[in-house]
């Protein structure tokens, strides 16, 4: 059997009636993830509407997933701003609790800006944080950013902080990226941005995935990542895929969000903050039905 790989869920984050973060809920969910398989968490990330949340917010989010008995070296949250100070704050308050490492998303404001720009403001980052703990996983998710994060300038991050920089999350979609941070980094922890194309991905040498449908479908992926290499591993990404593919044009935070709400019997799941729209209820119910009938073939 060959090693079982990570899988990592970006947690989703419920709201109360007033739109504020329900702090019960979301650890309830965050110990819920870890039961069905998932390895470790990653809060705050796009799933998590990670800019739609205040400091303040994330930072007691963190503080209830700890208190409450989640191991800090379990979560990886996401901590990128655009600010370089507010990043240090986020990056230092969770290295501090113990966490596993720190999600960085690239300063996405100014665009066409220069790998040499891009890595002076992590070394800044670095150097402000001033932790020995610190561990630096990378978020590169371009489509959204529009601030990329090339593989030159990751491969020089990761030789010029050894042991600090130590992996990025590939949320671009396009599996030549994947494939050559796979080859030219060989040394660096990859783990794609979703669960799509897993087993070859971890046959090339990825660390697990990162995937927001763990949400939903944590075990399912988990069984996946526990063998890639089983005689049906390929049968049983292809259910997932077809999983993840049946949710995707729906808008993943409203459907993951809306099919939790049904799940649950909880309407804190269905609720999103501007300007993100909540999924209407019959056509949550129509994609829950269509899920189902996946999972039953």
């Amino acid at each position: 059997m060959a090693a079982a790989r990570a899988v990592i869920a970006p947690n989703l984050t419920p709201y109360n009636e007033d739109y504020s973060p329900d702090i019960p809920l979301f650890v309830e969910h965050a110990k819920r993830l870890l039961a069905e398989g998932c390895t470790s968490l990653a809060p705050f990330g796009t799933t998590g509407e990670a800019n739609s949340l205040g400091m303040k917010e994330r930072m007691a989010l963190l503080e209830a997933m700890v208190a409450s008995g989640i191991p800090a070296t379990r979560i990886i949250p996401g901590t990128g701003l655009t600010s370089l100070p507010d990043t240090i704050t986020l990056s230092r308050h969770a290295t501090e609790l113990g966490a596993a490492g720190v999600m960085v998303l690239p300063p996405f404001y100014y665009k066409d800006v220069s790998d040499d720009g891009l890595h002076d403001y992590f070394a800044r980052l670095i150097d402000g944080i001033g932790l020995a703990g610190l561990r630096i996983y990378l978020y590169h998710i371009p489509q959204v950013t529009k601030v990329g994060l090339s593989i030159a300038l990751v491969r020089r991050l990761a030789a010029n902080f050894p042991g600090v920089v130590i992996a990025i999350k590939d949320s671009s979609g396009d599996w030549h990226n994947t494939a050559a941070l796979l080859r030219e980094i060989p040394a660096f922890t990859i783990f794609p941005g979703n669960e799509l194309q897993l087993v070859r991905a971890l046959t090339a040498g990825a660390a697990g995935c990162i995937t927001a449908t763990a949400n939903i479908n944590a075990a399912a992926i988990a069984r996946i990542a526990s063998d890639h290499t089983a005689p049906e591993a390929a049968v049983k990404e292809a259910a997932v895929d077809r999983f993840r593919m049946t949710i995707q044009p729906h808008g993943p935070i409203p459907a993951l969000k809306a099919l939790l709400a049904r799940r649950d019997n909880h309407a804190g799941w269905a609720r999103v903050r501007p300007p993100l729209l909540s999924m209407s209820p019959p056509s949550a119910a129509a994609l829950a039905d269509q899920l189902a009938a996946i999972q039953q073939d």
